[in-house]
C-alpha cells in the first residue's frame, strides 16, 4: 500500500488538542512527502466534498486553539450505507487513498464503516469523556477536567461563605471518569457516577456524616450519566434541611486553550497515526497504555469496553467518608 493523499477530519463533540492534533497530522505527512487535505465538518463534509488542501501555513499558531479549524458535525446520511458508499466514492474521486479521524466512539464507528469500501483509516482519540475502551488516555480528557476544577473551586468561595450545598453536573453521558477525576480533585463530598450508582440513602448520609463532622458546606459532583443535578438536589432538599444550589457546566468543559498534555498527546498521536499508514497499516487506532503509545485493531478497539478501576472506587470511597467501597 503506497500513501499519496491523506485526509484528514474531525468528528462528533470537540475536544481541546484536536487542533493539535490536524497540526500533527498535516506537519508529519508534509514531512514525508505526502498531500495532506483537510475535510471540514466531519463525515458530512466527506460526503458533500467540502475538502480544503493544507500546508504548515495553515496550521500555524493552532497547536494552543481549543475547538477545531476543521469543523465539526454529526452526519445521519453518512450513518446509511448509501451514505457511506457515497463517502467512500468522493475519496476515490478526489484520490483521498486514506483518511484520519480524529473523534470518539461514533467518529470510529464511521471510520470502521468507510473501510469496509477499501479506504485506509487511522483513529485517533479525542474525547473529554475518556471512554474510548482501548486506550486509557483521550485527546481532551485533561483540559477539559481542569477546566472544570477551576470553575468549582470558584464555586466553592461563594458557596462556602454562604455555608450552602452546591449540586455540580460535569458531562459524561456514559461514562463517570470526568467526574471522579473532578470528584477527587476538588474534594467533593459525593461523586455520583452511572458505574457504580449511589443511592439517595447513601448520598444523604454522606452529607449528613460531613455535617456531624463540622463541615457547613457540601460539594456534590454529578456525571450527566448518573442523573440529573437538578433532581438530585430536589431530592436532597426534600431529605434534609439544605436548599442546594446547581450548577451545570455543560459545553464550557469543551473549551479553552489545550493543556500541555494534550498538546504533546495529540502531537504524538498524530505523527504516530502518518507513520502507521506509511508502514501500510490501516483499520488502527492510536492509543495509549502504560506510558507509551501502541496502535490496535478498530475492530477489537471499539469492542473494549472501559472499566473503572477498583483502585480508583476505593481511593473515592476512602475520601467521601464510606465504609465501603461503592
Amino acid at each position: 500500500m503506497k500513501v499519496k493523499r491523506i485526509g484528514v477530519l474531525t468528528s462528533g463533540g470537540d475536544a481541546p488538542g484536536m487542533n493539535a492534533a490536524v497540526r500533527s497530522v498535516v506537519r508529519a505527512a508534509l514531512h514525508h512527502g505526502l498531500e495532506v487535505y483537510g475535510i471540514r465538518r466531519g463525515w458530512h463534509g466527506l460526503i458533500h466534498g467540502d475538502i480544503e488542501k493544507l500546508d504548515e501555513k495553515s496550521v500555524t499558531r493552532i497547536i494552543n486553539k481549543g475547538g477545531t479549524i476543521l469543523y465539526t458535525a454529526r452526519s445521519k446520511e453518512f450513518m446509511t450505507p448509501e451514505g457511506q458508499q457515497k463517502a467512500a466514492s468522493v475519496c476515490k474521486f478526489l484520490g483521498l487513498d486514506s483518511i484520519i479521524a480524529i473523534g470518539g466512539d461514533g467518529t470510529f464507528r464511521g471510520a470502521q464503516a468507510l473501510s469496509k469500501f477499501g479506504v485506509n483509516v487511522i483513529g485517533i482519540p479525542a474525547t473529554i469523556d475518556n471512554d474510548i475502551g482501548c486506550t486509557n488516555y483521550c485527546l481532551g480528557f485533561d483540559t477539559a477536567a481542569n477546566t472544570s476544577i477551576e470553575c468549582i473551586d470558584k464555586l466553592r468561595d461563594t458557596m462556602q461563605s454562604h455555608e450552602r450545598c452546591s449540586v455540580v453536573e460535569v458531562m459524561g453521558r456514559h461514562a463517570g471518569y470526568l467526574a471522579m477525576y473532578v470528584g477527587l480533585a476538588v474534594g467533593a463530598t459525593a461523586v455520583l457516577v452511572p458505574e457504580h450508582p449511589l443511592s439517595n440513602e447513601e448520598l444523604i448520609e454522606k452529607i449528613r456524616k460531613a455535617r456531624l463532622n463540622g463541615f457547613t458546606h457540601y460539594m456534590i459532583v454529578v456525571a450527566e450519566g448518573a442523573g440529573s443535578a437538578a433532581e438530585i438536589a430536589k431530592k436532597i432538599k426534600e431529605a434534609i434541611d439544605l436548599d442546594p444550589r446547581v450548577t451545570v457546566l455543560g459545553h464550557i468543559q469543551r473549551g479553552g486553550d489545550p493543556t500541555g498534555r494534550d498538546r504533546v498527546a495529540a502531537t504524538k498521536m498524530g505523527y504516530l497515526a502518518v507513520q502507521l499508514l506509511l508502514e501500510g497499516k490501516t483499520n488502527r487506532i492510536v492509543c495509549t497504555h502504560e506510558g507509551g503509545f501502541v496502535d490496535v485493531d478498530m475492530d477489537e478497539g471499539l469492542a473494549t469496553k472501559k472499566n473503572m478501576q477498583a483502585m480508583e472506587m476505593d481511593v473515592l470511597a476512602a475520601m467521601t467518608g464510606s465504609r465501603h467501597s461503592y
